[in-house]
């Protein structure tokens, strides 16, 4: 028997850690925060870890968004 309630769609695991790090971040770090993102990402590259160093490079983009975001709200 199928549930008459809404399906709710889930998020990717990947979309909701990088914006709960790009939270952590923006907590700890302010307007540096894309920087500190940024910089593992070029860490974890130099290390020849390439999936990390995306998972980064994906904060930093999600840290700068949410910037944009708040920026854009009149």
């Amino acid at each position: 028997m199928r549930s008459s309630l809404p399906q709710k769609k889930e998020t990717p695991p990947q979309l909701h850690d990088a914006e709960l790090m790009a939270v952590v971040l923006e907590g700890r770090h302010g307007a540096f925060a894309a920087e500190v993102a940024d910089f593992f990402a070029l860490l974890h590259r130099q290390l020849g870890d390439a999936s990390r160093s995306q998972a980064w490079g994906g904060v930093a983009r999600m840290v700068r968004r949410r910037e944009s975001d708040r920026l854009d709200v009149h």
